[in-house]
């Protein structure tokens, strides 16, 4: 029993180390989609510049004079515009935040400060990979060493009850 015990345990450890070896993969590819959502997006507000130019405006002013249309549709484009000029301005920041971390740290900025959409793209194609790099490697050592851990947890109770009863019974411990 003990042997398939440490078997299973062998194997979820395995299982743990295979899953967390794919985060500074998905890391990459997240960074892949950012750097793509943050050209769509200027992409965009370089057209309404330009669409602001040719009326004699600058963006500010194009932005403003879409928001007080009187014309519900016209106005929520001014809003939305807006709001494409926040969140790029947000991206790009986090990008320059990969850009500058390590190995590890663009990992915690991930995990601390991520966009919903571009991550849940980013999952949606996610394609696993082989990690071959220290990074990889290092995620992959501490997930094995989780999945141990997470093991080794949930075999505590049973493998103290037995402990106890093997005292019990002989009056000394093994």
């Amino acid at each position: 029993m003990l042997f398939v015990l440490r078997r299973l345990g062998l194997a979820i450890g395995l299982l743990v180390a295979a899953v967390a070896s794919q985060a500074p993969e998905f890391a990459q590819q997240y960074r892949q989609r950012l750097g793509g959502a943050i050209d769509e997006i200027n992409r965009m507000l370089a057209e309404f510049d330009q669409d602001s130019t040719n009326n004699h405006m600058t963006r500010s002013e194009g932005v403003d004079h879409l928001r007080r249309s009187p014309d519900n549709l016209v106005s929520q484009r001014g809003v939305r515009v807006q709001q494409s000029e926040e969140r790029v301005a947000r991206l790009e920041t986090q990008l320059k935040d990969f850009q500058s971390a390590g190995s590890f740290g663009r990992l915690a900025i991930l995990a601390r400060d991520f966009d919903r959409g571009i991550a849940s793209r980013a999952w949606e194609s996610f394609e696993p990979a082989t990690p071959l790099t220290m990074e990889g490697l290092v995620t992959a050592a501490m997930g094995f060493l989780a999945g141990l851990g997470l093991w080794k947890m949930i075999l505590w109770p049973l493998t103290r009850r037995r402990r106890v009863k093997t005292i019990d019974r002989s009056g000394a411990r093994l």
